[in-house]
């Protein structure tokens, strides 16, 4: 199994991104936050990895951090929950918040993440509250504690994000200006990154 790769950001996608290991296209699926963090095409990064093999499919999702990867396999011990959906969820959110959330049982908040809803959200919630907390614990001993939650006064990680997938500044700066506007000051990172994407590319 494929647990790290080490190479050059060839391409990057809206979920996912291609990375040149010696000369071999690795497609690796990444949350919305963590692409956002990549750095340039063409420039190196090193990404920890969890390859999930199924009949049909044998798909890689990689990870900026350890405590990333450990969420992700947390999510996926929860019912219903499966790769996808945990990168759906870890999109919503950083890390360090996502684990907050969590471990505080803010369902509502949960609930707003694209694809997730209510019920997933208190499922998620009762499944992993206690499981969180060390997670919680030991990143506020590494220092990494939960970053404030991205709204319309903090557009800056909306626009590195545009820009790391290849947007000029002045598009990133106004796709990030019209999202927020649209979607307002409780929207989540995933939801304002979708919708700018979705205006970028509908520009002519």
């Amino acid at each position: 199994m494929i647990a790290r790769l080490r190479g050059n950001v060839l391409e990057k996608g809206p979920e996912d991104a291609v990375i040149d290991v010696h000369g071999v296209g690795y497609r690796v699926n990444l949350s919305t936050v963590s692409l956002g963090k990549l750095p340039a095409d063409g420039q190196p990064v090193d990404l920890r990895i969890r390859t999930v093999v199924r009949e049909d499919a044998f798909e890689l999702f990689g990870f900026l951090s350890p405590a990333e990867e450990e969420l992700f396999q947390l999510l996926n011990t929860v019912s219903r929950v499966g790769p996808r959906m945990a990168l759906g969820v870890m999109s919503g959110m950083e890390v360090g918040e996502l684990i907050a959330a969590l471990s505080r049982g803010e369902v509502s908040r949960l609930a707003k993440i694209h694809g997730v809803g209510k019920k997933t959200a208190e499922r998620l919630v009762l499944e992993l509250k206690e499981k969180v907390r060390n997670l919680h614990s030991e990143g506020i001993a590494r220092g990494t504690t939960p970053r404030a939650p991205v709204t319309s006064g903090n557009k800056a990680d909306l626009v590195s994000a545009l820009l790391n997938l290849g947007y000029k500044q002045p598009q990133a700066e106004k796709a990030a200006d019209v999202v927020i506007e649209r979607l307002g000051p409780d929207a989540t990172f995933q939801a304002l990154f979708r919708e700018a994407l979705k205006s970028l590319r509908s520009s002519p």
